[in-house]
């Protein structure tokens, strides 16, 4: 009881120092925070203070394994690239073989003396929509997405892009499948893909039919706008009248865009903080107009293709394979796709994802090993693009 007065002291004390001004809210909570409190049972506090300390040694043995073992991942990673930079072949050895630790140790005891909370429990981070996008794009840039006429449209359009920069009807329409669920509209955002689910909300700025994360959008628009700059300019030279006006204003926005995403230095912590921002938010939008999203949402994955190739890897990727890439940063990914098939049965996912981005991945966590993963990424595919969605996109390519 003596955390009770203590409690109610603290509370006469408010009213003690300001008599004439009286936290009456204060006050009731702490009184409903003290009517909660359990009246504490001496063993209980015994045995709760026993398991705690219990649970307190095993969490921290488990702590100190995940940190020495996720270390051995980094190393054995920046190992791998010096190995690759001077042409020596990766071996087995090179991987850690071993799966993380998971935690099996007793669970945290609840404190009996803990009052009841008397508050509800916070709501979760707010997580930018296309609503927000499109705000910032007006409010930051005096910038409207020109959205397409019908789904159908967009599809024509991604398809045309892909197809000219050299992506395959089977990579595109597969990662569509995997990313956009198989049925995902050109404005779908990760978290709400099914419009019919109750309670849905956005899990991440993830966009469109590759899933583009606000930061890809700013990092693309650093690294390769002046591409984008060029191809509407091509599509201007045949407009006129209002059309030829509306383009040439698109490009205006897009280099002012452009001229933003360069304030900082090429690196992506830098292009995250900047996609955070308003300016950054209202640069995400350019993912819903016709003309520049299929140009962001392709381009994204023809830089895996083109890292692939300027690591001489001349094979084809299969659909899975640009997918790893995707999924893990190209680094990452070419290492899987280069990975002997033996191997793959061997090595954990582990070794191509840091801590905090493997314990949020339940998919790549349960598939466990390279091949594991691969195949599943593979039987996800196959389902999402029997789906209408992808079908439609996969119509959308000229035939072969």
């Amino acid at each position: 009881m003596k955390q009770n007065w203590q409690l109610l002291f603290a509370a006469a004390t408010v009213t003690a120092i300001s008599p004439l001004v009286v936290n009456v809210a204060a006050t009731k909570a702490v009184v409903a925070q003290i009517a909660a409190a359990p009246t504490v049972d001496p063993e209980k506090m015994a045995e709760y203070r026993r398991k705690l300390a219990e649970y307190k040694m095993a969490r921290q043995k488990f702590e100190d394994d995940a940190a020495i073992y996720w270390k051995s991942i980094g190393d054995k990673r920046k190992a791998r690239y010096a190995k690759r930079r001077s042409n020596e072949n990766v071996l087995l050895d090179d991987y850690v073989l071993i799966q993380p630790p998971v935690y099996t140790g007793p669970p945290l005891p609840v404190d009996p003396s803990a009052p009841t909370p008397v508050e509800p429990p916070k709501p979760p981070r707010y997580m930018p929509v296309v609503a927000d996008f499109l705000k910032n794009a007006a409010e930051q840039f005096q910038f409207t997405p020109q959205k397409p006429a019908s789904e159908i449209e967009f599809k024509r359009a991604y398809a045309a892009v892909a197809s000219a920069a050299g992506l395959s009807k089977d990579q595109a329409v597969r990662i569509y499948g995997f990313e956009a669920s198989g049925n995902g509209t050109y404005d779908v955002q990760a978290g709400l893909e099914d419009p019919n689910k109750p309670n849905a909300h956005a899990v991440s700025t993830a966009l469109g039919y590759n899933q583009l994360l606000s930061t890809n959008s700013v990092e693309l628009l650093a690294e390769q706008g002046s591409q984008f700059i060029l191809v509407l300019r091509k599509k201007a030279e045949g407009l006129t009248g209002p059309r030829r006006a509306a383009m040439d204003r698109k490009i205006a926005v897009l280099q002012r865009m452009i001229d933003f995403s360069k304030t900082v230095p090429d690196d992506w912590s830098e292009h995250e903080r900047l996609a955070k921002t308003p300016q950054g938010l209202g640069i995400h939008a350019l993912n819903l107009d016709i003309d520049v999203g299929p140009l962001l949402q392709t381009q994204k994955l023809l830089n895996s293709v083109s890292f692939a190739r300027q690591k001489k890897f001349g094979a084809p990727l299969s659909a899975a394979e640009l997918e790893m890439m995707n999924l893990t940063g190209d680094g990452n990914g070419f290492d899987i796709v280069t990975m002997p098939a033996p191997m793959r049965d061997q090595v954990p996912t582990s070794n191509f994802f840091q801590r905090g981005g493997y314990d949020r991945n339940p998919v790549v966590s349960k598939n466990n090993t390279v091949s594991k993963l691969l195949a599943q990424t593979n039987s996800i595919m196959d389902s999402e693009t029997a789906l209408q969605g992808a079908k439609d996109l996969a119509a959308a390519f000229a035939p072969n």
